[in-house]
């Protein structure tokens, strides 16, 4: 049982704490509730942009990152439809480094044009290495549009709907979006590490205290019409191979049924003894590579089969292989044993994510954030607790076809029918 500790500062700040006195570092990892979802149809990727502007220094570190260095310190981030995260690891004896360089960036980000223009630059060419000059990099952005409308804020992918959007970001632009989300009553700080509570309140206090809360900006998301029938595109580029991508809407992560629908990819695609990898790989030799996986996001999750069929079969036969495997698991119940073989899995997946500092305060974070901090020690009992007839009765829910979305981006000389 992981027995933490929680507080609010008066300016709105989440705290969540974690003492481990066997450990020699502290992990502060910050989660701010702004995603892409939170982006202007108009001015997308601004979530993604963020995340790299606030790696460009504050008003009083102008270094961020070298100070960090030099405090033996090591960091990242990374965007999602629903937040951004930060994570900073440093030596325990150098804990107030990070406490002082996270609250400072949050307080007094420094806004000049010249770490705007580098900044810029650098997410557009991310853009174009992600989207336009990588085989199916635009995949998503076809997806995304099929499954909801112009309006949803989901119906693009965090780097942006298009490069325009950031090459055409003003100084403007950027202060609007940092003081509409970044502020300590839109934050989730978690300490893990060799730090009592004690010393997390005395600089949490110290350095956060005083940072003004604000009055952050909640963008209202359209409604997510029921999709009535199967959406269909095919698209054609510079790709090595024939891709098949289907696309399910599927349970958000705060949902009942989503631990059904996370185990129901892992028995459909994860291991050589999985269900598509024996069938559709090995014994029909049919695809080159499968997978089914899940995004449980907050307001809607996607059930994904990805796909390298093979050449000698038509996209009405690949497809109807997929469909076969699917009707399977809402026709039959599961055997107890790769029930099993399955939450086995995801223990062992737990246990060496426990085993990670820095992972287990990125969990604790994002369980503030969503409002389930007990999920810290309940997430892998609601795996254990799923049973064959509820991953049957997901499958139904999931699995139909006026609930699919099916891309097909072939290749430009792809003589498949």
């Amino acid at each position: 049982m992981v027995k933490t500790n929680r507080f609010t500062l008066d300016n709105g700040l989440h705290v969540v704490h974690l003492e481990d006195k066997t450990s020699q570092t502290v992990t502060l990892n910050t989660v701010f509730d702004v995603g892409s979802k939170d982006e202007d149809p108009e001015h997308t990727g601004f979530a993604h942009l963020f995340e790299h502007l606030m790696f460009s220094g504050s008003v009083n570190v102008d270094d961020y990152d070298g100070v960090l260095q030099k405090a033996g310190a090591y960091n990242n981030a990374y965007t999602t439809q629903d937040l951004t995260n930060y994570y900073v690891v440093l030596p325990a004896v150098n804990a107030e480094v990070g406490f002082w360089v996270e609250s400072d960036r949050m307080m007094s980000l420094a806004f000049n044009e010249k770490g705007l223009e580098v900044q810029r630059e650098v997410v557009s060419e991310e853009f174009k290495e992600r989207t336009s000059n990588k085989p199916y990099g635009d995949a998503y952005h076809h997806l995304f549009a099929m499954m909801y409308p112009a309006d949803h804020t989901y119906s693009w992918p965090t780097i942006g709907k298009e490069i325009k959007h950031i090459q055409d970001a003003t100084m403007q632009d950027v202060k609007d979006f940092f003081f509409s989300h970044y502020a300590p009553n839109n934050a989730y700080l978690s300490v893990v590490g060799n730090i009592s509570l004690d010393e997390v309140k005395r600089l949490v206090d110290k350095y956060y205290g005083d940072i003004p809360s604000r009055d952050v900006t909640k963008r209202k998301m359209a409604e997510i019409p029921e999709q009535t029938a199967e959406q269909r595109k095919i698209v054609s580029g510079d790709v090595p191979n024939d891709k098949l991508y289907m696309v399910f809407h599927s349970p958000s992560r705060l949902d009942d049924d989503y631990y059904a629908s996370d185990i129901l990819s892992d028995l459909l695609s994860n291991g050589m003894s999985s269900r598509m990898y024996k069938r559709l790989i090995v014994e029909k030799k049919m695809f080159s590579s499968i997978d089914a996986c899940i995004r449980g996001s907050l307001e809607d999750g996607a059930f994904y089969v990805i796909g390298v069929p093979n050449e000698g079969f038509t996209r009405d036969e690949v497809e109807n292989a997929i469909w076969d495997e699917l009707e399977l698991l809402k026709t039959e119940s599961v055997e107890k044993l790769e029930l099993e073989k399955v939450v086995n899995k995801y223990e062992a997946t737990q246990i060496l994510s426990d085993l990670s500092e820095a992972a287990k305060a990125e969990r604790l974070g994002y369980y503030e954030m969503i409002g389930a901090p007990d999920l810290i020690n309940t997430d892998f009992d609601n795996y254990s607790k799923v049973t064959p007839d509820e991953l049957r009765m997901a499958a139904q829910k999931i699995f139909r076809r006026e609930n699919c979305c099916a891309l097909w981006y072939m290749k430009n000389d792809s003589s498949r029918a």
